[in-house]
C-alpha cells in the first residue's frame, strides 16, 4: 500500500460488497444492494472523474428503437424475443424515471422522429412494426407525419418522409449520474473516482482488490464483486461475448433560427440527432468504419465525422451557417446476442454488462438484474 494510513487501512479496506463501473448500470446495481442490505458496506469504484464508458457520453435519447432498426432487428431475431428485448427497454426507461423523477434527469416529452429518404411502403412498414408493437403499447406507437419535414426545415428533396413516435422523449445524463450519486450517498454507499482497479483475485474467502489513483495505492477485500464496466469488462473476461463500439458527438454552435426540436434517427437507428436548446447535436456512423470503431480508445474518426458534417449541410440544416464547437465520444458494449451480459462468472463475482448502445433505456433494470444476482 502507498501513502495509506493507519485509520484508512483498518476503516477503508473491508466491505461485504463491491462494484466495478460508475455508470448507470453500477450506480443502480450498488443502489439496489445498499437498498436491500441496510447494514452492508458497500462501495462502488470508477476510474474515470465522471464515468469512462458512455453513461454520460451519449445523446441523452430516451428511446426504444426506430422503425428501421426494429425490421432490422426482426430479420435477425425471433418476434417473440424481439418483443422481449423491446419489452425490457421500454419498462427500462418508466423504471429510470420512477427511481430518480423526470424532474432529476431532465425528462421532455419531446417526441422521437425517424427520417426515411424513400417513401415506397412506409405506411405499410409503419403498420407492421404497430401490429408487432400491440402487445406491448396500449394504442398504435408510430404514425407518419410527412407535414413535419417542412416545420423542421429537412430538404424535403432528400427527406421524403417522417415517422413519429409519441413516446420517446431526452434526458440530461449527466444529470442523472448527479441524481444517482446523490442516492447513493444517501444510503452511505462509499463512491471512489479516479480509481483504478489494476487487479483483483478470488480466495475460498474473499475477494481481493488491488486499487489505484493517482498517488496512492491501495488493497481492499469484499464478500462479493459485481462488475458493470459494459466493453471495458473485455480486460478481465476475454472469452466473453463483448466487442466494445466506440460512438462519436458533435455539438454545434448556438443557432438563432434552428427548427429542430425533439430525438430524431435514422439509417436503422446508426445516426440520430437532437437539439440542446438553440444548438444541433449529431452522432453516430460507426457503422461507415466499423472495423475502427470497435475499439476500447476514445477519439475521432475523421471519415465518420466529415460525413455528420455533410449530413447535416445537405438535409438537416441546409443553407444554414454553422461550426462544430466541441466534440466527444462514447464507448459501448455490443455482442452477438442483443440482449445484455448478466451472468455469474464464479460463486461470488458477477456480471452486467453489454447494453447494446441502449444503456439509457435498459441500464436500470440491468443493475437491478445485477444485484438481485449478487445478493442472492
Amino acid at each position: 500500500m502507498k501513502n495509506i494510513s493507519f485509520w484508512e487501512r483498518n476503516w477503508l479496506t473491508d466491505y461485504d460488497y463491491v462494484v466495478i463501473g460508475g455508470g448507470i448500470v453500477g450506480s443502480f446495481t450498488a443502489l439496489k444492494i445498499a437498498s436491500e442490505n441496510k447494514n452492508a458496506r458497500v462501495a462502488l469504484i470508477e476510474r474515470g472523474i465522471l464515468p469512462l464508458g458512455a453513461s454520460t457520453k451519449n445523446a441523452g435519447f430516451a428511446c426504444f428503437g426506430s422503425i428501421s432498426e426494429i425490421e432490422k432487428n426482426r430479420k435477425e431475431m425471433s418476434d417473440d424475443n424481439l418483443l422481449s428485448l423491446l419489452e425490457l427497454r421500454i419498462r427500462g426507461l418508466e423504471k429510470l424515471r420512477n427511481d430518480l423523477g423526470d424532474k432529476n434527469i431532465s425528462y421532455s416529452n419531446c417526441n422521437g422522429y425517424e427520417l426515411f429518404f424513400d417513401n415506397n411502403g412506409l405506411e405499410k412498414r409503419i403498420y407492421e412494426i404497430n401490429e408487432l408493437l400491440n402487445p406491448l403499447m396500449d394504442k398504435n406507437c408510430f404514425s407518419l407525419c410527412n407535414k413535419d419535414i417542412k416545420r423542421f426545415d429537412f430538404a424535403k428533396e432528400i427527406v421524403v418522409g417522417l415517422a413519429i413516435n409519441k413516446h420517446e422523449g431526452s434526458i440530461n445524463p449527466g444529470k442523472m449520474i448527479f441524481s444517482l450519486k446523490q442516492k447513493l450517498g444517501s444510503l452511505g454507499v462509499d463512491c471512489y473516482f479516479s480509481t483504478e482497479v489494476e487487479s483483483f483475485e478470488e480466495t475460498s474467502s474473499k475477494i481481493f482488490l488491488k486499487l489505484k489513483s493517482r498517488n496512492q495505492s491501495i488493497d481492499i477485500k469484499t464478500n462479493k464483486l459485481a462488475i458493470c464496466t459494459n466493453a471495458f469488462a473485455k480486460n478481465w473476461f476475454e472469452m466473453e461475448d463483448i466487442s466494445p463500439g466506440r460512438g462519436i458527438i458533435l455539438l454545434t454552435n448556438e443557432i438563432p433560427d434552428l427548427k429542430i426540436d425533439g430525438c430524431f434517427h435514422y439509417n436503422q437507428g446508426y445516426y440520430y440527432f437532437r437539439n440542446i436548446k438553440r444548438r444541433l447535436l449529431i452522432g453516430g456512423g460507426r457503422e461507415i468504419d466499423i472495423h475502427n470503431e470497435s475499439t476500447l480508445s476514445f477519439g475521432s474518426n475523421k471519415i465518420i465525422r466529415q460525413k455528420l458534417i455533410e449530413h447535416i449541410k445537405t438535409f438537416i440544416l441546409p443553407d444554414i451557417n454553422f461550426k462544430i464547437e466541441s466534440e466527444w465520444s462514447g464507448i459501448m458494449g455490443f455482442g452477438i446476442n442483443k440482449l445484455p451480459l448478466i451472468k455469474r462468472v464464479s460463486e461470488n463475482i458477477v456480471l452486467g454488462v453489454r447494453l447494446g448502445g441502449m444503456g439509457i433505456s435498459i441500464g436500470s433494470i440491468v443493475g437491478e438484474k445485477t444485484a438481485d444476482l449478487i445478493i442472492n
